[in-house]
């Protein structure tokens, strides 16, 4: 039999998606390179050319199911139709309606902190630009005043996930509804916003 030999992407891909599919049946704990490799049937040195370790595979493998979170975020945007702050209401509706897949609810679990933050990071990066779009759209309605929408977004969304996320401290629930009745208020100095126009986070949080 002939072997098959596969762009460079598309085994990347390939190892990518193997091993997201083990995580999610197996526990990212139990889950080995080897078991990728057996799955594939490749041989250790294919692994090895594209991850060097289980932690950087696993990272690859959240990235992933970032950009696929991010891709259905941006066709929500585009086929959205009316001012900034409705797209942000309704894109920040959907995001809360979107399941986390049981391989990132397994990184709350204790001594994954450090691959959770990473996680966190990745999706500042990816996220804030899709949000910069939007600030520079409000601040072209006149709505918005900042000649850092980029920076805006970056600090907004750092500020939001870390101070709402258990999965970095266990926050206690007075904790979280004193940051959340906040955060409208904050938000809109930040972005020179009209007073009330985030209020509907309130509500969306369940505060």
């Amino acid at each position: 039999m002939s072997r098959i030999v596969k762009k460079p992407f598309e085994r990347k891909m390939e190892i990518i998606k193997t091993a997201r599919h083990l995580i999610q049946n197996k526990e990212y704990e139990k889950m080995t390179l080897q078991d990728v490799m057996v799955q594939l049937g490749i041989a250790k040195g294919t692994i090895y050319h594209y991850f060097k370790s289980k932690e950087e595979l696993l990272e690859a493998v959240v990235e992933n199911i970032v950009d696929e979170y991010l891709e259905k975020m941006q066709t929500l945007i585009e086929e959205t139709k009316g001012s900034a702050l409705q797209k942000m209401q309704i894109l920040l509706e959907k995001s809360s309606e979107v399941a986390a897949p049981p391989v990132l609810q397994q990184l709350h679990k204790k001594g994954n902190e450090a691959i959770h933050i990473r996680l966190l990071a990745v999706t500042l990066i990816k996220q804030a630009p899709l949000y910069t779009k939007l600030i520079q759209q409000g601040c072209e309605e006149g709505v918005f005043q900042t000649e850092t929408p980029l920076e805006c977004a970056e600090f907004i969304l750092s500020a939001v996930q870390f101070l709402t996320d258990t999965g970095i401290y266990p926050w206690a629930k007075e904790d979280l509804a004193r940051r959340i009745q906040a955060f409208p208020k904050l938000i809109e100095q930040q972005l020179k916003a009209p007073s009330g126009s985030f209020h509907f986070l309130i509500t969306q949080w369940g505060f």
